[in-house]
């Protein structure tokens, strides 16, 4: 059997930027269409915060990672000149504050980053005092808003792609299954949002303690409400650092079967890759980035700088390709909200994405399975928002 919930695996990484349990106050409002004119004919300057100098294991790492990729993004731009100036936060909001009061003061007129959700927060309400807009790593849709747009995958727009795609299979009647700590409330919340926005239904919710026993004490539960119920899916907000192994054990063993009744899961089931080896995952559905552009990222980076990207670094490929991708088109107004929440959206390093005039994002994302132990893509990403609401 798995361990679970030990406090610091690896493999968590890729939720770096993950929901914070501490409740954060948003930038005041700010209207979508605020923002700075820029000349476009002139290089256009641009502040990248990153967590150097943080305290935190693998803060230095992840802050050069981001700031190679950026300046790969701004040598793949055609006709734009960016001034990509690079500021220190780390880790820390009042130094991410300092850091964005700098950036502006020097002349930025859109801000990159920072990485976590309380930098993010603490920057943006500096930057808005000047009406700089910042686009952030972070998937805290509780700091998105006014002059902050989230550049990070968030649960919502998860939800939305697998709620969608088990309606039109005849899997939409879904049991919520969500741990009872933030993440998991967080969860099912964007579950039951991603329902009202689709065809599917959430039929019931079971929820577990976070502790080995917790999560057996659950499954007899879970069991009872997806027969009693109707349910046709189960949609988990478990990781596979946390619950995920055990769960999947434990219900098919309990008579819950996955031929029958679809398991889904709102977080990547193939991070780290032994997780494609257990048992329990064999046919779950997951959503993830398109699966071919994101592996010619990590090719491309690792040829050019030697070593792996880190697993969030594309999302400072795909701020600077946004940016490019508006200034290219010569209007000084490039930098707005209005311009930066156009619909049809850009193209990132792991398929398209669009800002919303909300500060969140959608992502054109893959829906995939596990099959013989082998990531299978059975519905592919969209490669533009037309008709993608899914």
């Amino acid at each position: 059997m798995f361990a679970v919930f030990k406090p610091a695996r690896k493999a968590a990484l890729a939720a770096i930027v993950a929901l914070s349990s501490i409740a954060l106050n948003a930038c005041d409002p700010v209207s979508t269409g605020g923002g700075p004119s820029i000349n476009t004919s002139k290089p256009v300057p641009v502040a990248l915060l990153v967590p150097r100098g943080s305290a935190q294991h693998g803060d230095q790492a992840l802050a050069q990672s981001l700031e190679n990729a950026a300046r790969m993004a701004i040598a793949d731009l055609q006709g734009v000149q960016i001034d990509l100036r690079v500021y220190d936060t780390g880790g820390t909001a009042q130094t991410a504050a300092a850091a964005a009061t700098q950036a502006v003061n020097d002349g930025a007129r859109i801000l990159l980053g920072p990485v976590y959700a309380e930098a993010a927060n603490a920057a943006g309400l500096a930057a808005a005092k000047r009406n700089i807009n910042i686009l952030a790593f972070s998937n805290n849709t509780a700091i998105a808003g006014g002059n902050v747009f989230i550049l990070g995958a968030t649960f919502d727009n998860t939800a939305r792609r697998l709620a969608s795609y088990a309606a039109r299979q005849g899997k939409g009647n879904m049991l919520v299954v969500s741990g009872n700590d933030a993440a998991g409330q967080a969860g099912r919340a964007a579950i039951q949002n991603a329902a009202a926005a689709t065809n599917a239904n959430v039929v019931g919710n079971v929820s577990y303690e976070l502790s080995q026993q917790g999560v057996i004490n659950s499954i007899q539960t879970i069991r009872n409400s997806a027969s009693s119920n109707g349910a046709t899916s189960v949609f988990m907000t478990a990781t596979t650092a946390g619950a995920l192994p055990l769960l999947t054990q434990l219900l098919p063993e309990a008579g819950l079967n996955p031929a029958a009744t679809q398991y889904i899961g709102l977080t990547r089931w193939d991070i780290p890759a032994q997780t494609l080896a257990l048992p329990g995952v064999q046919g779950g559905w997951f959503a993830l980035p398109d699966p071919a552009k994101s592996d010619q990222f990590r090719s491309r980076y690792s040829a050019t700088y030697g070593s792996a990207p880190h697993p969030i670094s594309g999302l400072a490929y795909d701020g600077i390709a946004a940016i490019g991708a508006l200034v290219g088109a010569g209007n000084s107004n490039a930098l707005t909200g209005a311009a930066l929440t156009q619909g049809a959206g850009f193209q990132g390093v792991s398929g398209i994405f669009r800002l919303r005039p909300d500060g969140t994002n959608d992502r054109g994302l893959a829906v995939a399975t596990i099959q013989d132990k082998k990531v299978v893509v059975i519905d592919p990403a969209p490669s533009s928002f037309v008709g993608a609401g899914s």
